[in-house]
This record gives structure tokens, sequence and C-alpha cells, in this order.
């Protein structure tokens, strides 16, 4: 019994101890979003602001268009994740139902493909958005997102329809109804879950991406959240802080309060990826 005690209790302070490893970047760029200039400059900061300010904010808002780049990439993160989610929904039925040598080819491709760094496929993408005239619009950001989420959304949702008894499906079948309405009457509801925690992962990735925003959006008009941060550094690399901590602490609160929201559904979406039947 002390044996497991003492266990118990290494596993929960390792716990701890991972925990508020995550949190402190957090809780810095926090402490330093409210510090006056004077504090920032100090050689012995703290990490409670002696005397909080909400300057930083308003310098923030007042030196970048902050609102316009949360709505771009609100607009281009929501519009990836609906855009994957009816892609993938079909397709990873077919997958998971149809057993055949060109499924398991697609299912080692899809796995094969999240290794690709971004470096190596953004110079083609580039290619094929400007014969599309794509170039420096969110509707080609959008399309790239779709096609960077969907093999994990393959994966993702290609276990909650293993977890689909494959009799409900019979059944239908029986009472006269096709592959579609099956999929769209049957299917989907019980695929609920999976179908939210997938658009809500794919969400938080677009909404966090920088490169390929980076890459493609020219027009400061047109550019994310995450690449009008980087406006607050100087061209000789040197940082506004204040103002910077501000924004990216304004910048990352919408994925974190998603994430908290569904944490259990993206947590239980990925153990149901991984089992096999």
């Amino acid at each position: 019994m002390r044996t497991r005690t003492g266990a118990r209790i290494g596993q929960y302070a390792a716990l701890l101890a991972y925990l508020l490893f995550l949190a402190l970047p957090f809780l810095w760029l926090l402490s330093t979003a409210f510090k006056p200039p004077r504090e920032l400059g100090s050689l012995h900061p703290t990490w409670i602001p002696d005397n909080p300010t909400l300057a930083n904010f308003r310098q923030a808002f007042d030196e970048q268009p902050l609102l316009q780049a949360a709505l771009n990439s609100l607009l281009a993160a929501a519009g990836a994740a609906v855009v994957a989610v009816l892609i993938a929904t079909p397709m990873a039925y077919v997958m998971a139902r149809h057993r055949t040598r060109l499924a398991r080819a697609a299912t080692g491709w899809v796995v094969v493909s999240q290794a690709f760094p971004f470096v190596l496929v953004i110079i083609p993408l580039f290619l094929v958005l400007k014969n599309l005239r794509l170039i420096n619009s969110l509707a080609g950001l959008v399309l790239v997102y779709v096609v960077w989420a969907l093999p994990f959304a393959l994966w993702m949702l290609a276990g909650y329809v293993r977890a689909v008894p494959t009799e409900l499906e019979e059944a239908a079948a029986v009472d006269g109804a096709g592959r579609l309405r099956t999929l769209v009457s049957v299917t989907a509801p019980l695929l609920a879950p999976g179908i939210v925690a997938t658009a809500l992962f794919a969400f938080i990735t677009a909404w966090n991406e920088f490169f390929f925003a980076l890459v493609l959006l020219k027009s400061p008009e047109k550019q994310t959240l995450p690449v009008i941060l980087t406006h607050f550094i100087g061209a000789e690399g040197v940082a506004d802080l204040g103002p910077l901590a501000a924004a990216a602490f304004l910048a990352t609160l919408p994925s974190l309060v998603v994430f908290a929201v569904i944490q259990r559904r993206i947590t239980g979406g990925m153990l149901a990826g991984a089992v096999k039947s």
C-alpha cells in the first residue's frame, strides 16, 4: 500500500510540474501585458506588476488593425473547419467501411502526409493558388487550411465510424435506405461528438496557423492575427514588448477557451481514432 501511495503521489507531482511548465509562458505573457514601460525594462522583473495598466492594450489596438485581423482569422478558421468536416465525413465512412486495398492505401497516404513539412509544400501550393487567382485572398487560405486539416480529420472520423455498429446500417438497408440516406440519417447523428471534435480541432489549428498566412496574404487588411502580431517587431528585430504581449494574449484567448470547452471530446476522438477494429 505504501508503494502504491508513493507512486500515486509521484504521478500527481509529475503532472503538477508538467502543468506548471505549460502554464508559465501564458502567465508570463499575461503579466507582461499589464506592465508599464518602466517595469518592462527593469533588470529585476516580477511576476505581478507593481502598477498594472491597460495602456498596452490601447496601444495595441491603436497601432494595428486587431479587430479586422481577428475577423479574418475567424472567417478562415470557421470556413476551413466546416469544409474539412463536410469533405472528411463521407470519405472517412468509405475508408472505415470498405477495407479494400485502395482504402488501405489511402489510409497509409493520410498518415504519411502528416510528416510533410510546411516548406516542402508551400511552393506547389503557391503555384496552384496563383493559377487559380487565389493568392492574397481568404478563400485561397481556407483552401490551404482544408487540405492541411483533411488527413487528421479523416483519421479521427474513421475511428468514430468504426465504433458505430454495422447492424444499425444493415437494419436501415433492410428498411430500404440507400448508402447516402443511411449515412445522413443513421450514421451521422451517432458521429456528432466526433464531428464536433474534428471541426473544433481544425478551427484551433487554422486560428493559430502562421506560415501559410504569412506567405499567401500580402494586403494588411486581409492578414490574420498571427501575422499581424509580427508587426509589433521593428525592422531591427526590437519588439514593442508591452503591446505585443497584450495583442498576443488577446489572440490566445479564443483558442484556449475553445480547447478548454471541448478538450474531452478531442481526447475521446483521438482515442477512438487510435483503436482498430
